[in-house]
């Protein structure tokens, strides 16, 4: 190669976007299921075994935990429960689970995303405890975590003991941002009254929503948490030399799960596309109307902390349209640690209010959808009302300060 593409090469991979280290770093972090297998399975020794998983439920080296399970000396998995997007991960967002036999071991396979996503007294039958060991993102409407609290409810009902291998938040454990969820906006996108980044571990989360009786008539399991060695709260996922496998078909990386929570809630409108459905899901702002140039000087001027705004034309997918293209930005962070990333997405529906005030943002049939993700109406009545973005942004972020201290008991780590 010559020399100034080698120079051109490690200023590339000094990029806080950088994915494809010529070399992967070695784990420092070793998750539940690592520990539980150094371990000798000793937590789950003689007992009937179910296992709700998909994909991301892997060790270090990548073995599959069903496989592991399936295979471990004194132990008996007995049958597999799969959330949104399924046990292998091939089910798009939103779409129905079914029910299926898992063709590598044969064992039978039970949607948690299908007629019921809570498992049933008969889904239960004979076993004796239940395994969680799926990787989270750490927002609040990413489904994964409604499907751990519902499946403690039953297991809880049921008197079967509930084991969660936990697995890092890949925005660390230290970022809260959004208020609270109203429980009169509970949905299965927002199922628990946390924050919507809420800084914990799918085991600390467990061990919160047991505690403080936000199971189904303040019900509590049998609940163990197998805790993580090696990780910090300060982490980012990239940062513990683990693999990323994708938690579902748009969150391909370990950052798409910044960009998520960055613009995931606004692009539940449909009025503004964020990038899903083009090569950059979660990354990307825009729309047909939009003059990126003139836009992406709006968000600049506005001069938030840790990312930059570029202008870019793009064209998804499913426009078929030939000359149809959008204009918009694309979002570079550029200090994770200092960005508000939830309030991105709002800075970004204000400048089209202000600069396409004949382009409405709410009066759809996804309004609801969007109340349910904020976790609150009032996100959406304050940009009806024309309130200042200020003012917007300081009512969503009221109250993650109580839950930072309410957590604290919870917390495994540090």
């Amino acid at each position: 190669m010559h020399p100034a593409r080698h120079l051109m090469a490690a200023l590339l991979c000094l990029s806080p976007g950088c994915r494809a280290p010529a070399e992967a770093p070695r784990a420092t972090v070793r998750t539940g299921i690592d520990v539980l297998e150094a371990e000798g399975f000793r937590t789950l020794a003689g007992k009937r075994v179910g296992l709700i998983t998909n994909p991301t439920g892997v060790t270090a080296d990548l073995r599959s935990t069903v496989d592991v399970l399936h295979k471990a000396p004194g132990v008996r998995l007995a049958a597999l429960y799969g959330p949104e997007h399924g046990i292998r991960g091939d089910i798009h967002a939103g779409d129905p689970v079914g029910d299926s036999t898992d063709p590598p071991t044969g064992l039978p396979v039970h949607s948690l995303y299908g007629k019921t996503r809570k498992p049933t007294p008969a889904m239960l039958e004979g076993i004796d405890v239940l395994v969680f060991d799926i990787q989270d993102i750490g927002a609040r409407s990413y489904t994964f975590i409604s499907t751990m609290a519902v499946a403690m409810e039953a297991a809880a009902e049921q008197g079967i003991a509930f084991v969660v291998l936990d697995r890092p938040n890949p925005l660390t454990g230290n970022r809260i941002e959004g208020s609270p969820l109203d429980l009169k906006f509970k949905s299965f996108v927002g199922h628990l009254p946390i924050p919507y980044l809420h800084g914990l571990t799918v085991g600390e989360l467990a061990r919160m929503t047991n505690a403080c009786g936000w199971l189904a008539g303040g019900a509590r399991c049998d609940l163990t948490v197998v805790p993580m060695r090696g990780w910090k709260r300060s982490m980012w996922f990239d940062q513990t030399g683990l693999p990323w496998v994708p938690t579902s078909p748009h969150i391909p990386h370990a950052d798409t799960a910044m960009f998520y929570a960055a613009t995931g809630i606004m692009g539940e409108l449909q009025v503004i596309g964020e990038g899903v459905g083009y090569t950059l899901p979660f990354e990307v702002v825009g729309a047909d109307f939009i003059d990126p140039f003139a836009f992406a000087a709006d968000l600049n001027g506005r001069r938030p902390a840790g990312v930059i705004f570029r202008p870019l034309f793009y064209k998804p997918y499913y426009i078929r349209d030939v000359g149809t293209r959008y204009g918009g930005v694309q979002l570079h962070i550029t200090d994770r640690d200092r960005v508000d990333l939830t309030g991105i997405q709002f800075h970004v529906m204000d400048a089209v209010r202000r600069m396409h005030p004949d382009r409405p943002l709410f009066g759809t049939k996804r309004d609801d959808m969007f109340d349910k993700v904020c976790g609150t109406d009032r996100i959406r009545r304050m940009f009806l009302e024309g309130r200042n973005i200020s003012e917007i942004l300081a009512f969503w972020h009221a109250g993650r300060e109580a839950f930072r201290q309410a957590r604290r008991p919870y917390l495994l780590y540090n």
